[in-house]
């Protein structure tokens, strides 16, 4: 992993959670904007993937234990299509505050994944 990618996505999830949140809140149905904040996360989640293969055949590999980093990117990347698709086949204001969760349930995970690459338990 690459750390200060890890903090753009971290950040960004946040950034996003707290956003669809408040506006979902307010009443919001799921629009361009809280969809495609996640489809923003998902696109980066995908650029991480490619950066964790990567990184072990340019001298970075994980120190950590590889098989739960990998169950940890495997399943991250299932949170914002899943959270999307909710968010179109319900379109209320509460699929926007699950797309709100979605990015954060996306920013622990990352968190979580630069934990164990750097193995910071």
């Amino acid at each position: 992993m690459i750390e200060w990618f890890m903090w753009v996505q971290l950040v960004l999830a946040c950034v996003v959670g707290v956003f669809a949140v408040v506006v979902g809140f307010i009443g919001w149905k799921p629009n361009d904007y809280t969809v495609g904040s996640l489809v923003l996360i998902e696109l980066l989640l995908i650029a991480q993937l490619v950066v964790s293969l990567v990184q072990p055949a340019v001298g970075n590999p994980a120190t950590g234990n590889l098989l739960e980093f990998w169950v940890y990117a495997v399943s991250v990347l299932l949170v914002p299509p899943a959270t999307i698709v909710w968010a179109l086949i319900d379109r209320t204001r509460w699929s926007t505050v699950v797309l709100g969760a979605g990015a954060f349930t996306v920013a622990v995970m990352v968190y979580r994944m630069y934990q164990i690459w750097f193995a910071l338990n």
